[in-house]
């Protein structure tokens, strides 16, 4: 499903824009909702019944195809958006005083959401999103490419770049993270692995560290190393290279466990990215569009409850939205971990690293901005050969100034 894998890979939806025309968001007689388009069968459908079910108020569900993020970032900001909507939390929309704190809605329930997928949706200790479903990525490995070839599942990187050469032979690459060398996809594991991030608890540069360099080497180390598959027709989010034999290992995403189950049967593992150094631990990014009240609406009262029943009370709909139409994570543990896909194999793994594992792959004080210069300095080191010390000074300055911007 393309929408939601867009989740971890980008800065967010609330970012603000120049009013550009009028989008009628609002419903006189109860209560207006937006969906993006969701890529699943039967999503519309689900969302609608849940909708009918709500007897208090009237619900006007709107599917929104194309471009949700605009599309919704211009209707907050003209003020005629929705009264409930689904979004990623950016500071910038908090800022602009377009979302309501959720934290009261939420409350009765908190400790049952993964702490690590809240933090995706709270901006100075204020809740203002109830995370709707979870989706992750993490490493794929072909068991038996790996007995034949005498390699164990890695546990650090520097093992997992050994497996990857080693993995590596006329036939099939060792690795494939993404037609650009995984730039995208592993800039942020990379950090991880090291214990370092993007942006810290402080509001500074998480990579403002020497250390940084040093792991986004590894990066550059795999692309130098051949071990890497470039010119996949179908790009990471996919898992045809790996299913076609194409390459021993993948980094791809949960949603494709079950295409992955229906090709390989159970020749295949999972695995977090792995630490770099005892500093640093494994890791998957996650992504969770959160439930959130338009703060200028005309019924924050009642699209607070709306929300409440729907995404804190009604659990059996909160497990029909994320294991019916497709495979997703549930943001609840004791959903999670009852889950009937989940309770075994490669789901089951990804729910404990879910657990034990996640980081936010779009935090809310991650701007595009941000990630934009972040990311190109990445791609120099990855793909050019850059200095990566050189590349990265130039970035934490970048993403410092926006944070100055941010928080002053």
């Amino acid at each position: 499903m393309i929408s939601r894998r867009r989740l971890l890979t980008t800065a967010g939806a609330l970012t603000l824009l120049s009013a550009c025309g009028s989008n009628t968001g609002r419903n006189a007689q109860g209560l207006s909702q937006w969906y993006h388009a969701y890529g699943e069968p039967g999503v519309q459908q689900a969302v609608e019944r849940y909708a009918q079910a709500y007897g208090k108020v009237p619900i006007d569900v709107q599917w929104n195809p194309g471009d949700y993020d605009s599309k919704l970032a211009t209707a907050l900001l003209s003020g005629t958006g929705p009264d409930v909507f689904e979004a990623t939390t950016q500071v910038s929309a908090v800022r602009a005083g377009q979302l309501t704190p959720l934290d009261d809605v939420i409350a009765p329930a908190r400790d049952d959401f993964t702490a690590s997928i809240l933090a995706g949706h709270t901006v100075d200790g204020q809740l203002y999103g109830i995370p709707q479903a979870v989706d992750m990525q993490m490493l794929f490995y072909r068991k038996s490419m790996l007995a034949k070839a005498g390699v164990q599942p890695p546990s650090t990187v520097d093992e997992l770049v050994d497996a990857a050469r080693r993995l590596t032979n006329n036939n099939t690459k060792g690795l494939f993270a993404g037609n650009d060398a995984g730039v995208k996809v592993l800039a942020g594991p990379a950090l991880w692995s090291a214990g370092l991030d993007y942006v810290t608890p402080e509001h500074q540069v998480g990579f403002d560290d020497p250390v940084a360099a040093q792991a986004i080497g590894k990066l550059r180390d795999l692309q130098a190393s051949g071990a890497l598959l470039l010119g996949a027709v179908k790009d990471w989010s996919e898992p045809d290279a790996f299913t076609q034999g194409l390459v021993a290992m993948q980094w791809t995403g949960l949603w494709t466990v079950p295409a992955v189950q229906k090709a390989l049967g159970d020749d295949f593992g999972v695995l977090p990215w792995p630490r770099l150094n005892d500093a640093g631990k494994p890791s998957v990014p996650v992504g969770a569009y959160g439930a959130m009240v338009n703060a200028k609406s005309a019924k924050v009262a009642e699209a607070k409850e709306f929300v409440r029943w729907l995404w804190v009370e009604r659990t059996d709909y909160q497990q029909d939205f994320n294991q019916s139409y497709g495979f997703h994570i549930p943001p609840r543990q004791s959903l999670a971990t009852s889950a009937d896909k989940a309770k075994t194999g490669a789901a089951a793994d990804a729910v404990s690293f879910v657990r034990d594992n996640a980081k936010s792959s779009n935090p809310p004080d991650w701007t595009s901005a941000m990630r934009t210069a972040f990311e190109d300095a990445v791609a120099k080191v990855v793909r050019d050969g850059a200095d990566a010390s050189s590349e990265l000074r130039g970035a934490v300055g970048k993403v410092r100034d926006e944070l100055k911007r941010l928080y002053g």
